[in-house]
């Protein structure tokens, strides 16, 4: 048998373990300043959450890529390929829950789509949401926790803005049917992607005429810092939805007045069911071309889920662990291969040096210890291959002194030391 892991998905070693969990620490340090609490979902989803139209949309490129399942008692199934329906499944059940409700959640979704770098079958979400509020003050502070999870990761990263409402006006202005709006936005959502040959072809495609075009392409091309963008745009779009996405986002901006984001009129976000202001998060000078966070208002979503007139007003963005665990790597950086911070290596008194281990680690020592009986030869090398900073010596001699001989393997120095001596060393 020749042993293969599913296509799209990945393995992780050690080496490459650490670094997401530490990119996974950072987050929640971040997530958790800002009052946003830990919370789960199950992977495995109905299939007719997955497939509502108030989710992703029937249009979506997304529900081709639903992985679909189903159960012993003939049940449609699916696996989540996103978190946030999950969260608004939740919320829908749980009426009594206080609001606004802040959450963060990190876990696996699953979506059947093209692979490349940045971009798998199996990948992990960091989400960060809020329900409960209307106010831009909510979508303000979801952007000031994105660009202070850039700094803590170490990312030369910034954020795009946009609103839906002001798309949806845009196509209105360029007399396109609103029938034809999401379709159109799921188009325009392409542009970065695939270009603009290709997306002009696709919007020929869905019947929208030269003309239309044009005035669509002049809107959401406008040139300018994002003050005279947003004139621009004034001048352009008169109608209530447009205006209203206009007045959104002089309002967002007015909190952030001094943060580097950048509104772009051409970012459209592929899912149906955004609402209001959109986010998205990219690199600067790397080979990853994908955004690496990206989310939006949401404020129909839970209550059109639930069939029922309570406004249930949502914010949310979600990272990828997967496009940013990979964006540090392209950093070439030299990473832990363990979270061991001393080896212990037994010379011919097993017991004992097992019990000065485990004291160590009751003393929250990252210990690791010699299981096989090796030389000490073999032993430093193994140490060294890991990049142990250091090795802890234990036998009779040392015993005798109460003593253990401690060696720092970056700088070859060796010195005999009490075990509590040793704590404080480590420590």
């Amino acid at each position: 048998m020749k042993l293969e892991r599913a296509k799209g998905t990945r393995d992780f070693l050690p080496e490459e373990k650490i670094i997401r969990n530490q990119v996974v620490d950072k987050l929640k340090k971040v997530f958790e300043k800002y009052g946003y609490s830990p919370f789960e979902t199950p992977i495995i989803e109905r299939y007719d959450v997955l497939s509502a139209k108030q989710g992703a949309g029937q249009e979506s490129d997304i529900m081709k890529e639903i992985f679909k399942l189903s159960d012993q008692g003939g049940r449609s199934l699916g696996l989540r390929f996103e978190l946030t329906l999950s969260f608004s499944r939740v919320i829908g059940m749980n009426p009594n829950l206080k609001m606004p409700f802040k959450r963060y959640e990190i876990g696996s979704v699953f979506r059947d789509g093209p692979i490349k770098l940045g971009r798998y079958r199996q990948f992990w979400q960091c989400d960060v949401d809020v329900v409960g509020t209307k106010k831009m003050i909510a979508d303000a502070e979801l952007i000031l926790l994105t660009l202070d999870c850039f700094k803590e990761l170490g990312l030369n990263a910034y954020l795009q803005v946009n609103n839906r409402k002001l798309l949806k006006g845009i196509i209105e202005y360029a007399d396109i049917p609103a029938k034809k709006a999401n379709s159109v936005i799921i188009t325009i959502d392409k542009l970065s992607k695939y270009g603009k040959e290709e997306v002009l072809k696709e919007l020929k495609s869905k019947q929208v005429d030269d003309e239309q075009i044009k005035k669509l392409m002049n809107a959401i091309e406008v040139q300018g810092t994002n003050k005279e963008k947003l004139q621009k745009l004034r001048s352009m779009i008169t109608n209530d939805i447009g205006s209203q996405g206009l007045k959104e986002l002089e309002e967002l901006f007015s909190y952030l007045s001094k943060q580097n984001i950048e509104f772009n009129p051409l970012l459209a976000r592929g899912l149906g069911y955004y609402t209001g202001p959109i986010f998205e998060g990219f690199l600067r000078d790397s080979e990853i071309k994908s955004s690496i966070c990206g989310g939006g208002r949401y404020d129909e979503m839970i209550s059109s889920l639930l069939d029922s007139k309570k406004e249930y007003p949502a914010t949310g963005i979600s990272f990828g662990l997967d496009v940013i665990t990979d964006a540090i790597k392209l950093t070439k950086k030299e990473y832990k291969k363990t979270t061991a911070k001393a080896y212990v290596i037994p010379i011919g008194i097993e017991k004992q040096a097992f019990e000065i281990a485990q004291k160590l680690r009751n003393k929250g020592i990252k210990i690791d210890i010699d299981l096989t009986g090796r030389g000490i030869s073999k032993n430093l090398n193994y140490a060294n291959s890991l990049e142990i900073p250091y090795v802890i010596f234990i036998g009779e001699n040392e015993l005798k002194q109460e003593k253990v001989k401690l060696k720092n393997m970056k700088t070859g120095k060796e010195e005999m030391i009490g075990v509590d001596e040793i704590y404080k060393k480590l420590k």
